[in-house]
């Protein structure tokens, strides 16, 4: 008889969703991760393998998945640019066939489904903050327009879902986000800046620098995302998740060589395609529904943050993989 609450996680062996597993097990869940390892990482949930209510099943949700569970957190997707627009076709295939085999499974089972979209469903915002109910600035034809409107259509069939089917469903935007566990060479700005430092190398600042971004670190998003998916069924969201707290980017460049005490130089580059010039989330409903705002600051996040890092460097140099 089965007895614990069943949550599977797809994406589990990843950033975020490590995370997500780690606290599920800690909560006395049976929880089964399913990963391709396209861009998850075996180092990641390494320390959940002996567990004996954790279960790891290697799968690409873009084929169906016949399981059971009782709640859904579909983080399946590469969440950078280098990784999604390194297989654009594959990436907004997983946003579209990965989300109706992921939606198709909770219709079978009554399961409740959160899925994981993301603040690049408002494109290059013109309104700021952003607030749920702008339906954004977005190019369907740009090189960053696999995952934009990827997690857009996602955010399409699970409202149709819901419309047609009753599928119970949590839809979270969530904003940068950062902590331990972040792949190294994933091109996001804090891991960039963070090995660029602690390497002495040259800190890489897109365009002047002046355009902001807001972030939140891990251990206040996966409270957020638990808190949201404990809502009851007329609750769907979208809800943005994230920190208000904006900074520019050449800030954190200062802030990241101030608390590595680096002797790296800033060094201005090229501003990307549809790279967006503000990014801050209004998060007045999380605040008023989940009862929920970000509790760490950017500071004590980095330095966790950057403490990862060192060890990840550490074990490179003696030789260990980082897989």
């Amino acid at each position: 008889m089965h007895l614990l609450k069943r949550v599977l996680v797809s994406g589990g062996a990843g950033f975020l969703g490590s995370h997500l597993c780690e606290k599920f097990l800690q909560d006395g869940y049976d929880v089964l991760c399913v990963d391709n390892f396209y861009t998850g990482s075996k180092r990641n949930i390494a320390h959940l393998i002996n567990e004996p209510y954790f279960e790891i099943c290697r799968h690409d949700i873009t084929f169906p998945l016949y399981i059971e569970a009782d709640e859904i957190y579909n983080l399946a997707c590469p969440a950078s640019p280098i990784h999604y627009q390194n297989d654009p076709v594959q990436t907004t295939k997983v946003n579209v066939h990965g989300s109706i085999n992921m939606l198709g499974l909770a219709k079978r089972l009554n399961a409740k489904i959160l899925q994981a979209s993301t603040s690049e469903v408002y494109g290059d915002p013109s309104v700021h903050p952003q607030p749920e109910s702008y339906r954004g600035n977005v190019n369907c034809i740009g090189p960053r327009s696999c995952y934009d409107e990827g997690k857009r259509c996602a955010e399409t069939l699970f409202f149709d879902y819901h419309r047609q089917h009753k599928t119970k469903i949590k839809i979270a935007r969530i904003f940068n986000t950062y902590g331990p566990r972040m792949h190294p060479n994933d091109g996001r700005v804090i891991s960039n800046f963070i090995m660029q430092a602690l390497r002495g190398k040259p800190i890489s600042v897109y365009g002047d620098g002046s355009q902001t971004r807001s972030f939140c670190y891990v251990s206040d998003l996966v409270n957020a995302l638990v808190r949201l998916m404990n809502t009851p069924d007329d609750v769907t969201g979208p809800i943005n998740l994230g920190n208000p707290q904006e900074f520019t980017i050449l800030e954190l460049a200062t802030k990241v060589i101030e608390l590595i005490n680096s002797k790296s130089e800033i060094v201005f580059k090229p501003l990307p395609a549809d790279d967006p010039k503000q990014r801050k989330p209004d998060i007045t409903l999380a605040r008023q529904v989940l009862g929920w705002e970000p509790k760490v600051s950017l500071e004590k996040g980095l330095i966790k943050t950057i403490t990862f890092f060192e060890e990840l460097l550490s074990d490179l140099g003696s030789g260990k993989t980082l897989i």
